[in-house]
C-alpha cells in the first residue's frame, strides 16, 4: 500500500450487528477512510469536519437528478416498480430540491411552521403524554414504542395539520413504506411496496387539500394554504410533497428520538436522574441526539470536481454524509465522544438535523417532542427497567420497533 493511501475497507452497514449497533463500523470507517469511495458508486464522509462542510457547501446539490455515478441495480428497482415512468417518484419536497426553488418553497412554508405556532404545541403534547402514560400505568408491563414513541408524534403532526382522524392507519402504513427508500439499500419488494405507497399517500393528501381549500381551520396545512409572498403560493402538488415529508421524515425520526432515548436512559441510571430532577435540562436533548442519532446519513450531489481528505470526488456523485459518524468522532468531541453526558456544554453543535441550508425544518418541534416526553417518562416511572429492545433494521432512520419496560 503506497503512502497516503487508505487501508482496504469497505462500509458494510448489512455486517452482523450492524444495526443493533453501527458505531464501532463507524468509527473503524473513521479511522481507516474517512473518505470512502463505496463499490455501489457513491461517495462517503465519516469525519466531523468534512460532513460539516459538505452541509453547508452551497455548490452542492441535493437533487439526485444530479447523479451521474449511480446505483443502476437500484435505478431498474424504480424503473420496473413506476414501468418506466420514473416521474412518478420525483419530489418537490424541500428535502431534495435547490435554490432557487427550495429558497421559495422553504421560505413558504416557514410562514406556516414558526416557534411560536411550535411552542403552542407545548401544552397539547404535554396532555398526549400524559393520557399515554396513564394508559402505561394500569398494565405495569408495555411496549413504548407501540403505546408512546410511536403514536404520540404522529397524533401531534397530524393534529398540527388538522388531518381527517380516521385515516391515521392507512397513512401510518404508507409512511412506513416510503420510509425505507431513505435508506442506501433497499429490496425490489420494498421498491414496489414503496411506490404503491406513494401513490396511495399522494391522492389521500390531495383530497385532504382540495378539501381544506373550501374549509380552511386553525391549522398548519390551512396556514400552508394560505402563505404567500409577493403574490406567490404553494402549489397542490407542492403542497402535497411538504406533507408527505413531514408524516415520512418527520414522523420516523422523533419516534427514534423518543423510543432509543428512553432505552439508552434506562440503561444509564446517573443520566436518566439528572433529566429526572430537571426535565428542563437545557443540554440534555441535543446530547441525546448527538448520541442516538435518529438519522444516521444525509445526503448531497457534487456539481464539480471536490476535494476532501486529499481525494477529489467527481462531479455527478452522490456523497454521503455520516452524520451519526460524525457526532461521535473523538477529533470534535474528545475522549469521551462514545458516552452520553447530558450536561455536555458542547452537546448542541451536533449534526442530527444536517446543517447549512437544508437545517431540518422540524427540528424544534422534534426536540420539543422529545424532551417532554422522555423527562415524563423517566419521572413517571423512576423504577421502569428494560426487559428488550428491538432495532428496526434500518440503515438510515435507525430506531427500536420494540422497546418493552417493566414499569416498576
Amino acid at each position: 500500500m503506497s503512502v497516503g493511501e487508505p487501508e482496504a475497507v469497505i462500509f458494510n452497514p448489512l455486517q452482523a450487528g450492524y444495526s443493533d449497533d453501527p458505531f464501532p463500523h463507524l468509527a473503524e470507517m473513521r479511522r481507516l477512510d474517512p473518505v470512502h469511495a463505496s463499490p455501489i458508486g457513491r461517495w462517503m464522509l465519516f469525519r466531523y469536519d468534512d460532513v460539516f462542510r459538505l452541509l453547508r457547501d452551497r455548490d452542492l446539490s441535493v437533487d439526485d437528478r444530479n447523479i451521474i455515478h449511480t446505483d443502476q441495480a437500484r435505478i431498474a428497482m424504480f424503473v420496473d416498480a413506476t414501468d418506466g415512468n420514473l416521474a412518478e417518484v420525483d419530489s418537490t419536497s424541500i428535502l431534495g430540491i435547490d435554490p432557487p426553488d427550495h429558497t421559495r418553497l422553504r421560505r413558504l412554508v416557514s410562514r406556516a411552521f414558526t416557534p411560536r405556532t411550535i411552542e403552542g404545541l407545548r401544552p397539547r403534547i404535554h396532555a398526549l403524554v400524559d393520557q399515554a402514560l396513564d394508559r402505561m400505568a394500569e398494565r405495569g408491563r408495555v411496549d413504548v414504542v407501540a403505546e408512546l414513541a410511536f403514536p404520540l408524534p404522529f397524533d401531534v403532526i397530524s393534529e398540527m395539520m388538522g388531518m381527517p382522524e380516521g385515516d391515521s392507519d392507512a397513512v401510518c402504513a404508507w409512511s412506513g413504506a416510503l420510509v425505507k427508500t431513505l435508506d442506501p439499500i433497499i429490496g425490489e419488494e420494498e421498491v414496489r411496496a414503496a411506490v404503491d405507497a406513494r401513490r396511495a399517500m399522494h391522492a389521500h393528501i390531495e383530497e385532504v387539500i382540495a378539501w381544506k381549500r373550501e374549509n380552511p381551520a386553525e391549522d398548519l396545512l390551512s396556514a400552508m394554504i394560505a402563505a404567500e409572498e409577493d403574490g406567490d403560493r404553494m402549489s397542490t402538488r407542492e403542497l402535497r410533497d411538504q406533507v408527505t415529508l413531514l408524516f415520512v421524515a418527520g414522523h420516523e425520526t422523533t419516534v427514534n428520538l423518543i423510543g432509543t432515548g428512553i432505552a439508552v436512559l434506562l440503561n444509564r441510571p446517573d443520566q436518566a436522574a439528572l433529566l429526572r430532577d430537571d426535565p428542563d435540562l437545557p443540554t440534555a436533548i441535543d446530547e441525546l441526539l448527538r448520541f442516538i442519532s435518529p438519522v444516521q446519513f444525509s445526503r448531497r450531489v457534487s456539481l464539480a470536481d471536490v476535494e476532501f481528505g486529499g481525494r477529489t470526488i467527481p462531479p455527478g456523485t452522490l456523497i454521503m454524509a455520516g452524520l451519526a459518524s460524525a457526532n461521535r468522532d473523538e477529533a470534535k468531541w474528545g475522549p469521551t465522544a462514545a458516552e452520553l453526558d447530558l450536561t455536555r456544554d458542547a452537546a448542541g453543535r451536533h449534526l442530527a438535523f444536517g446543517s447549512g441550508i437544508h437545517y431540518c425544518l422540524g427540528a424544534s418541534l422534534a426536540k420539543l417532542e422529545g424532551q417532554i416526553t422522555v423527562a415524563s417518562f423517566l419521572q413517571r416511572f423512576p423504577q421502569a427497567t428494560l426487559v428488550e429492545a428491538r432495532f428496526n433494521g434500518r440503515i438510515n432512520l435507525r430506531g427500536l420497533d420494540r422497546l418493552i419496560v417493566d414499569l416498576g
